[in-house]
């Protein structure tokens, strides 16, 4: 197994699938765990899963949510987000 962490900006308020509501702007880490595919000639991963630390709204300071994202949604909202920088 392994993870990767990216910081995603968003300019603009956002929704992604599985998330309650309209997410502020801001920027927010997504952990991506993956697999290794063993029995290959060479080296490969597989994606077992990816979350989005969120901030908790309403929650004591320094708390996160996180939730389990699908990255095509996540694509198509930072797409969302660039088509609103450039209309």
């Amino acid at each position: 197994m392994r993870a990767t962490r990216d910081m995603i900006t968003f300019e603009h308020p956002f929704t992604l699938g599985g998330l309650d509501g309209l997410q502020p702007p801001g920027t927010y880490m997504v952990i991506t765990e993956e697999e290794e595919i063993t029995g290959l000639s060479f080296l490969a991963w597989r994606r077992v899963s990816s979350q989005i630390y969120l901030p908790a709204i309403g929650a004591q300071s320094g708390r996160e949510q996180v939730a389990t994202i699908d990255p095509k949604d996540l694509a198509k909202a930072q797409a969302r987000d660039c088509e609103e920088q450039f209309p």
